[in-house]
């Protein structure tokens, strides 16, 4: 299939990378015109503009996979899309937009018969080649018209042991996509995921700062263990009820350093932890172990511990995200 691609960032290069590798057709476009010259010399067809990316669209209907960091920007240019496409084209943001924003922009191009999917993804720096997890909301017949891009994107079933009892349930799951629902669900369900990965990387962070503080006072001398952070985060990724690829990263990072000086412990928020809370207080559903990881990244803007240092490496680790301080 052909697609547009709109955002030639960490993940928007590396989705048109792995969609060209399985032989679709990109044409791209990016802010930053040496992006879209790098693709180009790879298989992909540069375009300098939106318009001009549009124009060399051909079929119907056309597809936009815009790839840009929530807010001004993504409106900016789902809006410009909009006015450049016709009826029963379709965009896909892909980024992690708030799902009312969705919403909003689907309610927007519905007059001018532009269809719209909101596109949870995750995989971060890793997409390329472990491929993509997908979340995916909005017109369904959309979705399924894009099924094989989906379908390339995803990780596909791999080695992960396939779930007892699914019986008859879409297989799409087990490949690492879902069609979760109407516009902005699939957002909805992305941004949960961020607010549980906040918690579960706030576990390991505050693990290993208790194991790394046993060597120091006031612990009694002799109860003090000068432990080995590097290994014990080896030994749990193999076969640990806690193993885990968040648990991956944290041992590579202390394989190589395993006081991890590099970086601040300045941990940054991306807006989905937030989101998150907010929709729990909206549901009074309690949340406490998300809302906890959350202020604690907070906090650390002004206190810097051991375990705001685990949770800077393993940000990198997953998303290439270079915290304040990192060097």
């Amino acid at each position: 299939m052909q697609i547009g691609v709109v955002g030639l960032g960490r993940m928007g290069g590396n989705i048109a990378r792995r969609l060209m590798r399985a032989g679709h057709s990109c044409v791209v476009f990016d802010a930053n015109p040496q992006a879209a010259t790098g693709l180009a010399g790879e298989g992909a067809t540069a375009a300098d503009s939106l318009a001009a990316l549009v124009q060399k669209l051909s079929g119907s209907p056309r597809a936009v996979w815009v790839m840009l960091p929530a807010g001004h920007i993504t409106d900016e240019t789902v809006g410009a899309l909009g006015n450049l496409l016709g009826a029963g084209d379709i965009i896909i943001d892909g980024g992690n937009s708030y799902f009312r924003d969705d919403i909003r922009r689907a309610e927007a191009l519905a007059p001018k018969g532009v269809r719209y999917l909101d596109v949870g993804t995750s995989g971060g720096v890793w997409g390329l080649e472990r491929g993509y997890c997908m979340m995916i909301g909005g017109d369904r017949a959309a979705f399924e018209h894009l099924d094989p891009i989906f379908a390339t994107l995803a990780p596909g079933i791999g080695s992960v042991e396939r779930t007892p009892g699914r019986g008859t349930r879409d297989g799409r799951a087990e490949q690492g996509y879902i069609y979760a629902g109407p516009t902005g669900a699939g957002h909805f369900v992305k941004m949960v995921h961020n607010g549980i990965e906040y918690g579960m990387m706030q576990a390991i962070a505050e693990g290993f700062d208790i194991l790394r503080s046993r060597a120091e006072a006031p612990v009694p001398p002799a109860e003090r263990y000068k432990l080995d952070m590097a290994d014990i985060a080896e030994v749990w990724r193999r076969g640990s009820v806690v193993s885990s690829w968040l648990l991956d990263l944290t041992a590579t990072a202390l394989a190589g350093d395993a006081t991890l000086e590099h970086f601040s412990g300045y941990v940054q928020d991306s807006g989905e932890g937030r989101w998150t809370i907010e929709a729990a207080v909206e549901e009074a559903v309690s949340a406490d172990v998300l809302a906890a990881a959350l202020f604690t990244r907070f906090r650390s803007r002004q206190d810097h511990t051991f375990a705001e240092k685990i949770l800077s490496a393993m940000r990198l680790g997953f998303g290439g995200h270079i915290e304040q301080g990192h060097t």
